[in-house]
């Protein structure tokens, strides 16, 4: 069988794409999706995603972390999918889409810079030293003043599989806050390593940003550097919850080709 992919990065964080809209892919595959992500033996990537059918909507997005098991919301795969999407013709420019959270719009501001709405996040524990919140998947954020001379996979690993955690797991996000800025390292769930980008990260960690200083505004934007690059998360605060959040930032082609499976 040979297997026709294309390969995308937000950020430096990336994916290998499959438009699946015959539904060809292989059923039974957390194997095939965990040596496909192989750096030295596969394709390599973080995650693996899918584009599917979905009556009623543009497509239908499934991803895959590299561990090979099917995970959560990814957003800056969710910006990635939205730019091949337009790229195949699926759509044009605005797509409206299926996730594993839920709903989802994108809009795809030129070849390589995506804006993605992403799910209203409440019920945020708000502990000594961290947060722990549901931005399409679970993040624990914690601030940092010197992010840079952290272990990250170290540290992250050790919050990942401690007693509370160990079984699901979660991601972990170290922050600084620079004022005009963040900048956050993050160890994620399902690679098991530090990714150069997270986008459900950068939207926890913002929105723990906006927690921690104590702001009041209604409306608030901020933009994030991350190991890959730069995105931004705006977001509107209501009384119970943070609504109309969008991540935005590059979301780009790198190559295409075929593998024999």
């Amino acid at each position: 069988m040979i297997l026709n992919f294309y390969k995308y990065e937000g950020a430096g964080n990336d994916f290998i794409l499959l438009d699946d809209r015959d539904s060809s892919f292989p059923v039974i595959h957390n194997d095939l999706v965990k040596k496909l992500c192989d750096r030295k033996f596969g394709i390599g990537a973080d995650g693996l995603l899918l584009l599917r059918s979905h009556p009623g909507y543009d497509f239908n997005m499934v991803y895959y972390n590299s561990d090979g098991r099917e995970s959560t919301m990814c957003g800056n795969g969710g910006r990635c999918i939205a730019a091949f999407a337009n790229k195949l013709g699926v759509v044009q420019r605005k797509a409206k889409f299926m996730a594993i959270d839920g709903e989802h719009i994108a809009e795809v501001m030129d070849d390589n810079y995506v804006k993605l709405k992403m799910m209203d996040v409440a019920n945020i524990e708000s502990g000594r030293g961290y947060y722990y919140l549901n931005t399409g998947s679970p993040h624990y954020v914690t601030f940092t003043s010197a992010v840079n001379e952290l272990d990250v996979c170290k540290e992250g690993r050790a919050i990942r599989y401690n007693e509370r955690f160990h079984d699901k797991g979660t991601n972990v996000n170290f922050v600084q806050d620079f004022g005009e800025y963040l900048f956050v390292r993050t160890y994620e769930r399902g690679v098991e390593n530090e990714t150069l980008a997270c986008g459900t990260g950068v939207v926890a960690a913002v929105i723990s940003a906006y927690l921690n200083r104590g702001d009041d505004k209604i409306s608030f934007t901020l933009p994030v550097k991350v190991m890959g690059g730069s995105l931004q998360v705006s977001l509107d605060k209501t009384r119970d919850s943070f609504t109309n959040i969008w991540l935005e930032g590059p979301a780009t082609f790198v190559f295409k080709g075929n593998i024999e499976l």
